[in-house]
């Protein structure tokens, strides 16, 4: 377990972070800083990258006099970034997701973390992979010229039925309120809290949050 600090700061000043999730990385964390450019090689990613992170509050560099460094808690805190962007995880969830684990008390708790959000990504890839194939099936009746028993059925408009609690939920979410805050807004525990933004998810027959809201949006369930 690494102990994680974080800012834009000299080395060894105390960050957020308390506990990070295990991620096994395919080389040694170096025992010295690094410089962005070593940086930038271990995760295969741009100096554009790394500045972006910073912007976005995901990571911080370290000051060595004038040079911009990081050292093994920061590599740590970026190999959470990187698995998460490598499975399609946006930067908003990934925000969300590092608010959390700046609130984890133990070890357990950070990977409990964690471990949710990937259930999560995996339920969203076993959707979009069934919504491929129905799509693929479709573009094939199209290419022989028939027609889908489920043709007027995929036709139909959304029906949707919305809880009040799940649309005081959807409107917060369309702007842009993180998991941890809705939560505290509505005075909901965090795990029914995500039970509920899955309900809501799965009433738009979308894949995630942002796409359930740009959904309701064109429905005109809520504003522009």
């Amino acid at each position: 377990m690494h102990r994680i600090t974080g800012g834009d700061t000299p080395i060894g000043s105390p960050g957020p972070f308390s506990f990070l999730p295990q991620i096994t990385l395919p080389f040694e964390i170096p025992e010295q800083p690094v410089a962005i450019a070593e940086m930038a090689d271990m995760f295969g990613v741009t100096h554009r990258t790394l500045h972006f992170y910073e912007e976005k509050g995901l990571i911080t560099a370290k000051r060595s006099g004038t040079m911009r460094v990081y050292n093994s808690e920061n590599i740590q805190q970026m190999a959470v970034i990187n698995a998460c962007r490598e499975i399609g995880i946006s930067v908003a969830a990934i925000q969300d997701l590092m608010e959390e684990l700046a609130g984890a008390s133990s070890q357990e708790e950070a990977d409990e973390l964690f471990h949710a959000m990937l259930a999560r990504r995996k339920r969203e890839l076993t959707s979009d992979i069934s919504n491929i194939r129905r799509q693929m099936q479709q573009i094939e009746n199209l290419l022989t010229g028939e027609e889908t028993d489920d043709g007027p059925e995929t036709a139909r408009p959304m029906q949707l039925v919305l809880t009040d609690r799940e649309k005081q939920c959807l409107a917060l979410m369309a702007e842009g309120y993180s998991a941890p805050r809705l939560a505290r807004t509505l005075n909901l525990e965090f795990e029914d809290l995500r039970q509920m933004e899955d309900g809501i998810i799965r009433k738009f027959q979308a894949t995630n949050r942002f796409q359930a809201v740009a959904k309701a949006v064109l429905l005109g369930i809520v504003p522009n």
